[in-house]
């Protein structure tokens, strides 16, 4: 457990948040920053096993973060490959709630005296709100019944997980849906892609990525979850353009045209979107999200 900010508040607010990808932690972030800029007494309880580290970059609100595994979504092997077999091993483990874990959690968020709970599609903070009578907020764009049921082949081995998914996502007080929507349901509010915003001029982050005026630059992402980039030497060779691949290497390196960065990288990823000509990547919600708000051409 860990904290930032200065932590005296009127009001805590429990945020329970998917590590799958980075995704949903960005869209928080970016809720979390709407919610403390609008009412500056709030202060927040983060449940997730997504870096610590991913926060502490990205917030200003005060936080206190509380490790621990809020939902399981899909085990990938790559960012284009899930493990269907492994997902369902570990469902079989993880769910039905444990009692004791939402019992436990229940007694935390009560002793935080956190006024309300927020899940972005991490069920397990609305079993602890129905535990607790703690009313509940579901942000989501899509939730993991709906995922589930798109793997006809193991169907039937999901249908007890599906339900019961299904029974905790409804049992939310109010649901709100994010576009672009997977499967529209009748809910409280629907809105623009949500994404943290810009900190740094865009003239700022090319001087600091080494870019010359006028140069063209193509971020490419695989939205948080490490990859091989086997085409590197194919980049090369489109020297009139810089690519910018972030998590391609543990260190900041600049090799001829290519800027590989870690994941945490000192550069704010919204900055680095807003900063490029296109960006080129797998469709998750916080990229997806982020060049709308840039307007930067998605491929």
């Amino acid at each position: 457990m860990s904290s930032a900010g200065h932590h005296s508040c009127t009001h805590a607010i429990a945020f329970f948040i998917s590590p799958h990808g980075f995704g949903h932690a960005a869209r928080a972030a970016g809720v979390i920053e709407a919610i403390h800029q609008a009412s500056p007494a709030c202060c927040f309880e983060i449940f997730t096993s997504v870096p610590s580290w991913f926060f502490e970059d990205s917030l200003t609100a005060p936080f206190t973060y509380h490790l621990i595994q809020t939902d399981l979504g899909l085990v990938q092997k790559s960012p284009f490959q899930e493990d269907i077999p492994e997902t369902l091993r570990r469902l079989n483990t993880f769910l039905p709630f444990d009692p004791e874990l939402v019992d436990s959690l229940s007694q935390t968020v009560s002793r935080r005296k956190c006024k309300l709970i927020i899940c972005d599609i991490a069920p397990l903070g609305l079993a602890v709100g129905r535990s607790t009578g703690i009313p509940t907020v579901l942000i989501e764009n899509f939730t993991w019944d709906w995922i589930y049921q798109g793997y006809p082949a193991v169907a039937q081995l999901m249908e007890q997980h599906i339900q019961y998914l299904q029974c905790v996502f409804h049992s939310a007080d109010y649901h709100i849906q994010a576009e672009p929507v997977c499967r529209r349901l009748q809910g409280d509010l629907t809105v623009s892609p949500v994404s943290r915003k810009c900190r740094t001029h865009t003239a700022e982050i090319r001087k600091k990525l080494r870019l010359p005026d006028g140069r063209k630059v193509v971020l490419i992402t695989t939205g948080g979850i490490p990859d091989r980039y086997g085409f590197l030497s194919q980049l090369a060779d489109r020297s009139d353009i810089s690519f910018v691949l972030p998590g391609a290497s543990r260190s900041v390196e600049f090799s001829d045209n290519l800027i590989l960065l870690p994941h945490r990288s000192g550069y704010f990823h919204p900055d680095l979107v807003n900063a490029c000509d296109a960006v080129v990547g797998k469709v998750g919600y916080s990229t997806l999200a982020e060049v709308y708000a840039a307007g930067v051409p998605f491929g």
